[in-house]
């Protein structure tokens, strides 16, 4: 499958899903962070930042402060693609709901407070079609 670089395309076809776990953000050290399965990292000067289930930072004794809900963009959007975030991130921040977003090369994810996920789920489904 190819991936889509239309903008009017790619919402046309926006669908979303959430993942059943919260997710929660915690830095580590970089060596630390090769202990640790994270759905997601990122290394910065300061220490590597992972996303990772709440269950399994608080069974690892981690800190956090932020507890998300995990929403996949099921659309296949070209990483050269202009605007989709964009649109997204901007209807969320319409509705008052905080957006992280990762790209992943298939798909694009966002992190959501957990207690607005489901409000997230209908922005998003109002942007399709």
């Amino acid at each position: 499958m190819t991936a889509e670089g239309d903008l009017a395309t790619l919402l046309a076809s926006l669908s979303a899903t959430a993942r059943d776990e919260r997710y929660v953000y915690v830095t580590v050290s970089h060596e630390d962070a090769e202990t640790i399965g994270a759905a997601a990292s990122i290394v910065e000067d300061e220490g590597t930042t992972l996303v990772i289930p709440q269950a399994e930072a608080d069974a690892l004794g981690l800190g956090y402060d932020y507890v998300a809900g995990w929403i996949t963009l099921e659309v296949y959007s070209a990483l050269s693609a202009v605007g989709l975030t964009a649109v997204v991130s901007s209807a969320l921040a319409e509705a008052g709901i905080s957006c992280n977003i990762l790209a992943g090369f298939h798909h694009d994810h966002l992190l959501v407070p957990e207690d607005r996920l489901d409000a997230a789920l209908e922005v998003l489904a109002g942007l399709s079609g």
